[in-house]
């Protein structure tokens, strides 16, 4: 494990309790890293610290509040935030939606993104911290069922580019790295997706995933969050795949 690595003692994962979150939860602590694991659930939470120790957190709570974005920051002082949370999205095309169904994840995975983004450049997060936030390959190509999926996680994509100019501006030294993992079975939003999809194509959900390139694990992200927290070197923005991060142009 690196140096630059090893000097993060404390994390905090947003939607630390299932996917992606627990993946990237399990990788951090296994590399020595205190994780504040915040979801709303408590008894999922309760089942990760199971799994990993004391080394995890748990906190039950909403990622979303501001309050607890500043109140976590101040109390912990982490060094790195990985912004992972999020809301499944309401599977119906646009004309079978109602606002409260096509804007919930702006209500939840843009909102909460915009919190602990502001938290981490008005606190501030001490100089070479880095803040992950986890977007979507919909970004690139859309979200037809999913309402405002793919424009809520664009939102997420320009508030890093917003984030890492207000920090170069202030000198803070924080790094802001987005994520767009593709849609993967492996993950309950993803799972959710590639239902919604393989029935409106027609084919099973065997088949869709199979006529799809290589899939996402979740602890391949996990091991692509660890590398880029690591390399102070490391791009703004990765596409996630089977193959691993690869940065996007």
């Amino acid at each position: 494990m690196s140096e630059q690595f090893q000097s993060f003692e404390t994390a905090v994962v947003t939607g630390a309790s299932r996917g992606f979150g627990r993946a990237i939860s399990a990788a951090l602590v296994a590399g020595g890293i205190r994780v504040i694991g915040i979801a709303r659930q408590e008894e999922d939470l309760r089942a990760v610290r199971a799994e990993l120790g004391d080394g995890f957190v748990p906190l039950a709570a909403d990622a979303t509040d501001e309050g607890l974005a500043r109140d976590v920051i101040r109390e912990h002082r982490p060094t790195l935030l990985v912004l992972n949370a999020g809301a499944v999205p309401h599977m119906a095309p646009v004309h079978e939606q109602t606002w409260e169904t096509f804007s919930r994840n702006w209500q939840v995975d843009t909102r909460h993104v915009f919190a602990w983004t502001k938290a981490a450049l008005r606190e501030p997060l001490a100089p070479g911290s880095v803040v992950v936030s986890v977007s979507s390959g919909a970004v690139l190509g859309g979200s037809p069922l999913s309402g405002g999926y793919a424009s809520a996680k664009a939102a997420v994509r320009n508030l890093r580019g917003y984030a890492a100019e207000e920090s170069e501006r202030a000198g803070l030294g924080i790094r802001f790295v987005t994520l767009l993992p593709q849609m993967t079975p492996g993950t309950g939003i993803g799972s959710v997706a590639v239902a919604g999809y393989a029935a409106r194509t027609g084919v099973d959900e065997a088949a869709f995933v199979e006529a799809r390139p290589p899939i996402l694990a979740p602890e391949q992200l996990a091991k692509g969050v660890v590398a880029v927290a690591a390399d102070p070197k490391s791009a703004p923005e990765y596409i996630g795949t089977g193959t691993g991060l690869r940065p996007l142009d």
